[in-house]
């Protein structure tokens, strides 16, 4: 079985500045990933680059054994930093949108978790709170029966029960044997879904561990983030 996915040599630049400098990973299928790392150390660009948004790399990546494009996005449902649902839409119109777009979408699902998280079926996109809208973002993501699901930040903005909820939302509801990237940089929240981390720092990689690994010496996975990333919160 191939990794599900695969990172070889990847660098992706900027001018002269190098947001992912020479970076090398692979995930067995099966897991719950954290991508973990402070605002702009490079995570939304792999991200990017996983999903075939940014093509203008060097090195070589795989999903599932498959280069980024028309066959590894449909086997990734990604949930990106910013909505992508017109403001105009209700969540019903919303599930018929996405419906239209992928083949393994499962539109019952998604409205029985409409109902049963208590988004109104009517209610518009521009009027819905910040937490309502990253609910039903969730729900069209997690009703793909994918292989891969990327999350780019499924928390941020949201407060502490909203952030429970959505935890809840993905742990329940993504398909059996698949794999879930989750970037986010708020770790306490999060660090008990996860099977392995993947921190990067500055565009490169400073920890790629199981977090049963982290564990066995005594540390938390929030106590490995705050020693590899505690500059970010320093004031000169």
């Amino acid at each position: 079985m191939p990794p599900i996915i695969s990172v070889e040599g990847l660098t992706k630049s900027y001018g002269h500045h190098n947001v992912l400098d020479n970076i090398s990973f692979s995930f067995q299928p099966g897991q719950i990933i954290g991508l973990l790392g402070p605002n702009g150390c490079g995570k939304t660009t792999l991200i990017k680059v996983l999903t075939g948004l940014i093509k203008d790399y060097e090195g070589k990546v795989y999903i599932d054994g498959r280069e980024p494009g028309v066959t590894s996005k449909a086997l990734i449902a990604f949930m990106p930093d910013k909505s992508y649902i017109p403001d105009w839409m209700n969540p019903v119109q919303a599930v018929n949108y996405i419906a239209d777009f992928f083949a393994d979408f499962d539109k019952e699902k998604a409205l029985e978790m409409v109902d049963r998280f208590g988004l109104p079926r009517k209610q518009k996109m521009k009027s819905m709170s910040k937490g309502m809208k990253e609910k039903l973002l969730l729900i069209l993501v997690m009703s793909r029966n994918a292989k891969l699901y990327i999350l780019d930040e499924p928390l941020g903005g949201v407060d502490p029960a909203a952030r429970s909820f959505i935890l809840d939302i993905i742990m329940n509801n993504y398909a059996k044997d698949s794999t879930v990237l989750l970037s986010t940089h708020l770790i306490n929240d999060v660090e008990r879904i996860f099977n392995s981390v993947l921190m990067i720092d500055r565009g490169n990689i400073v920890v790629n561990s199981s977090v049963d690994d982290i564990r066995n010496s005594g540390k938390t996975v929030e106590d490995v983030f705050k020693e590899v990333f505690g500059y970010a919160w320093q004031v000169d």
